[in-house]
């Protein structure tokens, strides 16, 4: 007897095509059989231990979040309901450039500090690996889906080089390409950026051109978040074709939108850059959120040459009147680095987290009305949230538009991510919402795209991307990392003003072959594991 068999489902799977009615039949965590329209046909029908009727429910596979910061989560929440009850099966996580792995005492310390405000702090989670493959061992132990890992570049060059805005030496550019070769070796699927962050934003394109050949030799991609989603955006992005193009390494971009007024309508102009690379033969594929605001660090705003030293140097700077008045300056007035080159509109930017309990008044208001709440100028409250709470305060950018969302979610190269934080007193929904958003507003709401469209951009795309070859498919011998969902009610729950609600409409998710969720319920289940960079 088989472990399983889900009945008459309609089965959507991953490859674009028509969906079909059949059994699909589960054993040891792999997908056996698929006996289409086994009950119309009148032929025998397979048996299992368990029979679920899916009589009325879409059968896929897993979705993919390609763009995840669950670094921490993974391990403090084993619930992970934020994911799990969304579908997702599998997260690509070492996001942005930062992440926890490689690192030593110092720059973890470093790290740690720099993006408490995207995870915590991680006072609660014992850190006991330094590389990538103790990281991954971790993972192993057992959580609730699955993680792929990317080597973040800014930890490399803080290991590597510090916190210092200068080029590398030679020596330090050879530890550098060790220490991303050694990730991937370990079983990272590729490398990550975030170019408006310190310290990787202080690379220039040459070395992270040498980087990427690293990576490309080991079969791995390159995954910037570029240099700009603001003033000059489509350079940002030619910029990032460029180097992967001279490096001969497959691109991913990651959250890829036009932000900001200066990109209203504009997003034709990114997609037709990327055709002429496509159609050029360059390997790129791109992932996106469903929603028009952005998530980052207070912080995160800053200009680059403000982080140099690393947080503790930042601080210091912040507390020096004339060197925060030169901050507010680039800031307000010029457009920092940090804010995409676009002076900073404080109405745009809403808190949505602190580290320290004793600044929650802030939380769900703009920089402005707290401001005004309080008799001062914006950038005299910004300034004392980020000195307060240690650089660990968390904001919403109303800075997007939807028709750019649109034009890119219908892509030829598109994958879903939610880019989602699940620190915070209220998170952005998409944390929560992402990929039953993209199925219920813009499949069955919309209809933007068919249903057949989105489950491809959700799963057989990004699993081609991580050279995966036997997830994001319905097929058999494929792992049974699959959901089954009601395409009439499948709608995400999470809003703004309460954004950790879970979707409606999906039952049932299984990770090799095991319910995670279960009649709309987490079980106990952690039958997640690092997935492992395939070798070239």
């Amino acid at each position: 007897m088989e472990d399983l068999v889900v009945r008459d489902a309609d089965v959507v799977d991953g490859s674009g095509e028509p969906s079909y009615r059949a059994d699909v039949v589960i054993a040891d965590g792999r997908i056996v059989s698929i006996v289409k329209e086994a009950a119309a046909a009148g032929c025998q029908r397979p048996s299992a231990v368990r029979e679920l009727d899916a009589e009325g429910l879409v059968l896929s596979p897993g979705f993919i979040d390609m763009h995840a910061h669950s670094d921490l989560a993974l391990l403090r929440d084993p619930d992970h309901s934020a994911k799990a009850a969304q579908g997702v099966t599998l997260e690509v996580i070492g996001q942005d450039g930062l992440s926890y792995a490689p690192v030593d005492d110092r720059t973890l310390a470093e790290v740690r500090d720099a993006i408490a405000g995207w995870n915590g702090h991680g006072d609660d989670v014992d850190f006991d690996w330094r590389s990538v493959g103790e990281y991954l061992d971790r993972l192993d132990r057992g959580i609730a889906v699955n993680a792929a890992y990317l080597v973040p570049q800014g930890t490399v060059r803080a290991l590597a080089v510090g916190w210092e805005d200068r080029e590398a030496t030679p020596e330090e550019l050879d530890r550098m390409r060790r220490l991303v070769a050694e990730g991937l070796e370990q079983g990272a699927v590729g490398m990550s950026s975030g170019l408006t962050y310190p310290p990787g934003g202080y690379a220039s394109d040459a070395e992270l051109t040498e980087l990427c050949r690293v990576v490309a030799s080991h079969g791995g991609y390159f995954c910037p978040h570029h240099r700009s989603y603001g003033a000059g955006a489509l350079e940002a992005y030619a910029e990032m074709v460029a180097v992967a193009r001279e490096a001969g390494c497959p691109l991913h971009l990651a959250h890829a939108t036009m932000n900001f007024g200066v990109n209203e309508g504009r997003a034709p102009e990114l997609l037709a850059l990327l055709d002429e690379a496509l159609d050029a033969g360059a390997d790129i594929s791109l992932d996106s959120y469903p929603y028009t605001p952005g998530c980052t660090t207070l912080a995160a705003l800053l200009p680059g040459w403000a982080g140099e030293g690393g947080p503790r140097e930042t601080l210091k700077r912040l507390a020096d009147e004339e060197t925060a008045e030169r901050i507010r300056h680039r800031l307000e007035d010029v457009g920092s680095d940090g804010c995409h080159g676009v002076p900073v509109d404080w109405d745009t930017v809403e808190v949505s987290g602190v580290r320290d309990p004793r600044l929650a008044d802030h939380v769900g208001r703009t920089v402005r009305q707290s401001a005004d709440a309080r008799g001062e100028a914006p950038w005299a409250t910004a300034r004392r949230l980020l000195l307060a709470d240690g650089l660990g305060t968390t904001v919403l950018l109303h800075v997007g538009h939807e028709e750019n969302v649109r034009a890119v979610l219908r892509h030829r190269a598109h994958t879903g991510g939610s880019d989602g934080l699940l620190h915070g007193a209220r998170p952005h929904p998409r944390a929560y919402g992402t990929f039953p958003r993209y199925l219920g507003h813009y499949v069955r709401e919309s209809g933007l795209l068919s249903l057949e469209e989105c489950v491809a951009h959700l799963t057989s795309r990004p699993a081609a991307r991580l050279r995966l070859p036997d997830r994001g498919l319905v097929r058999e011998g494929f792992r049974a990392d699959l959901v089954l969902f009601d395409p009439r009610t499948v709608a995400a729950g999470a809003t703004f003003e309460e954004p950790r609600r879970l979707p409606t409409g999906i039952p049932y998710v299984l990770v090799d072959g095991r319910f995670v969720i279960e009649d709309g319920r987490r079980t106990d289940v952690l039958a997640g594991r690092a997935v492992r960079r395939t070798p070239v």
